[in-house]
């Protein structure tokens, strides 16, 4: 199973899960020493894992990596890496839009296609492949610009934008390729802020708390849940979904 993005606050819960789950991860992060940390830990906790060190938007290093792992079956893909930063409409630039475009929608598009081969070959081998792409409850509801500390916080709109368009995609994607047994999904998480953010912002997180009907911020093993459900075969006439785990955020 290929994590990218893993070795961050949410992805290092999804390879955990998966790995107790008795999967192989392949721990993908740009960054070799996170990387290698995050492979060592899960390790150290008696998961099967190893490093895969490139970035998604690389496209060459993203045919290197599969290049190199010719005639292996690749049974679940999450594209869950993205990089961005604040901002508001009168603030962004256009850069700006592409590069979240790039990171969310281009680099599932090309991880897939190059992933093709190994999705196809875990069909053979076990009937049944997974792609799982991370979404966002932005790609719904806008964000409440009111409980963000000014522009240089806010949650900006290519972010949102391109999550949405990684829902038609997942939604396309999901009509291409379950009538060979490949099955496409997201997950939209909802206000899972890192434990940084919680240590240095608690006014911040009170007013994420106030928006969500369940009245508490999301951990990060409760979106490792969903994801070993779209991982497994517990799931195995799922497709074209969007599973929300915003604890009731976009109810309202």
């Amino acid at each position: 199973m290929l994590v990218t993005g893993a070795s961050g606050h949410l992805g290092s819960a999804m390879s955990r899960v998966l790995g107790e789950a008795g999967a192989h991860v392949l721990v993908n992060s740009r960054s070799s020493a996170r990387g290698h940390e995050v492979t060592k830990w899960l390790r150290d906790i008696g998961c099967s894992a190893e490093s895969a060190v490139f970035d998604v938007t690389d496209h060459a290093a993203v045919a290197s990596f599969f290049s190199n792992r010719k005639g292996k079956p690749l049974d679940v893909l999450i594209n869950n890496a993205y990089l961005g930063e604040a901002g508001n409409i009168e603030r962004a630039v256009a850069e700006s839009y592409a590069g979240s475009y790039e990171v969310t929608v281009l680099a599932a598009h090309n991880l897939i296609k190059t992933a093709l081969p190994g999705l196809r070959l875990a069909v053979e081998e076990n009937g049944d492949a997974s792609v799982i792409n991370l979404a966002s409850m932005y790609a719904m509801v806008s964000p409440d610009q009111r409980i963000y500390d000014g522009v240089v916080a806010v949650n900006p709109p290519f972010y949102g934008a391109a999550k949405a368009a990684l829902l038609q995609w997942t939604r396309y994607a999901a009509c291409e390729f379950g009538p060979e047994g490949i099955r496409v999904n997201s997950i939209s998480p909802g206000p899972f802020p890192s434990e940084v953010v919680q240590a240095s912002n608690p006014e911040f997180i009170q007013k994420l708390v106030n928006k969500v009907p369940m009245a508490r911020i999301g951990q990060p093993d409760e979106v490792a849940g969903p994801v070993l459900f779209l991982a497994s075969s517990a799931s195995s006439f799922v497709n074209g979904a969007n599973i929300v785990v915003d604890g009731g955020w976009t109810c309202w």
